[in-house]
């Protein structure tokens, strides 16, 4: 770990959560790793009060556990796990559009088609980051715009334990291709009220990203990272 530099806003907890935070999902921290308090407080160049808070908060997220007298390890790289929440974020999917085929307005609908319509699609320069935080956007302005508040902050949770496969996902161009067309059709799906369709395309669209996640290694996990890097 390459030590930051130790300016006075780094010493607030929210700081460190994040940067701890975007070094799990960057695997600048790697799965199964270990790391004590006292290191995190030199790379950081704070007290240890903001690292504890920090780690705790992460740890209740799911990111990292805490052993007595070991210190922090980067949570492990669950399939089966992963899976889990895949299952549960296509349930939630399903009733967001239920929801928003019902409540949505067509302004609202049509916006949403716009910015995902493939012939104004941004090219090459989107990088994964940039990319899977359009993507999440995407799904949850479909969940708020059906009016379910509470679907909308449970999908943000899930998304939370897979945010790190599915940034990886997106250092494919043909998948970011794929994400483009399929967004945009949903939208038109919904505009046409055929929630059936609807539905289908969305089931079809996460599906991929599930299947991807199970193909991962620890290897593969290093390989991506540098590939993501490089699209910066």
């Amino acid at each position: 770990m390459t030590k930051t530099n130790s300016e006075p806003k780094l010493a607030s907890a929210k700081h460190v959560y994040q940067e701890l935070r975007n070094m799990i999902l960057e695997f600048e921290l790697y799965p199964g790793s270990r790391v004590t308090e006292t290191e995190l407080a030199e790379l950081f160049g704070v007290s240890r009060t903001p690292i504890r808070e920090a780690v705790q908060r992460l740890e209740a997220e799911g990111y990292l556990s805490i052993r007595p007298k070991q210190g922090c390890f980067i949570r492990d790289l669950d399939i089966g796990r992963l899976m889990h929440y895949y299952d549960v974020r296509i349930a939630l999917e399903l009733l967001s559009l239920e929801k928003a085929v019902l409540f949505m307005q067509n302004g609202q609908l049509e916006k949403l088609a716009a910015d995902w319509d493939p012939q104004t699609q941004p090219g090459r320069s989107e990088s994964s980051e940039e990319m899977e935080a359009r993507d999440e956007s995407f799904h949850i302005r479909l969940a708020e715009g059906g009016g379910n508040l509470a679907l909308a902050e449970y999908l943000l949770d899930v998304n939370n334990h897979i945010r790190v496969i599915r940034r990886l996902d997106f250092t494919e161009n043909m998948r970011i291709d794929h994400t483009y067309t399929e967004h945009h059709q949903i939208c038109r799906y919904l505009l046409d009220r055929d929630v059936a369709a609807a539905k289908n395309l969305m089931v079809g669209h996460i599906k991929r990203s599930e299947e991807f996640a199970k193909t991962l290694t620890l290897t593969q996990l290093a390989q991506k990272r540098i590939r993501a890097r490089s699209r910066r």
